[in-house]
């Protein structure tokens, strides 16, 4: 059987994107992310009042996005990945954000969300691809006949790993870890990466 790896994006391979826009609008609220909430809806409407009372648009977020670079290692890692392995990167970030992220990381497969913008480009609400996205991308691939390898490092990304053959954490927070002790933890793209191949080697050993 063949394997097939589903990654998240933000806290993976870039920085998290909301994190960015706080710290330079100044908005200390807006650093809250799926690593600290894990109801992602109550997260992305306390955002979107935030940007509503701030009068931020969505250019005013791109222009942030389109200074971000890849994290330290993470092309050469994911360029090392797609050597090897067929990735989908699956995200709760949104469409109208993710564009130069992906230019930076080579255009990789995404699947994620769009936003709802009305004519003065001020975003009024979001429209998720599905619910319960990441782990219907994971179990999908599962009927397609693929073994899944997952990871993230956040709330938001547990039902997917959960849901994987075969699941990894990179680089989570302590609460995560704590939370969820039976997915193994790990903290460099070194180490993810002789997890994934000794976890593919030992398949196709089976």
């Amino acid at each position: 059987m063949q394997h097939i790896i589903c990654s998240d994006l933000e806290g993976v391979f870039v920085p998290e994107i909301w994190i960015n826009v706080a710290e330079k609008t100044g908005i200390d609220e807006l650093k809250l992310t799926t690593r600290d909430i894990s109801d992602y809806t109550a997260l992305m409407d306390k955002r979107l009042s935030i940007l509503e009372a701030h009068g931020l648009t969505l250019a005013d977020i791109r222009a942030v996005i389109a200074k971000i670079d890849p994290l330290p290692g993470a092309l050469e890692f994911l360029d090392a990945l797609r050597a090897e392995h067929q990735i989908i990167i699956v995200s709760d970030t949104f469409i109208e954000f993710a564009g130069p992220l992906m230019e930076k990381l080579k255009r990789p497969t995404l699947f994620c969300n769009c936003l709802k913008v009305d004519d003065s480009r001020r975003i009024t609400g979001y429209e998720l691809r599905q619910e319960d996205g990441k782990k219907k991308t994971a179990r999908a691939l599962q009927g397609l006949n693929y073994r899944v390898i997952a990871f993230g490092d956040s709330y938001n990304d547990i039902r997917m790993l959960q849901a994987a053959d075969h699941a990894f954490l990179f680089r989570p927070p302590e609460n995560v870890v704590r939370e969820y002790p039976q997915i193994p933890a790990t903290y460099d793209y070194d180490e993810l990466m002789g997890h994934i191949r000794a976890t593919v080697a030992e398949g196709h050993a089976n």
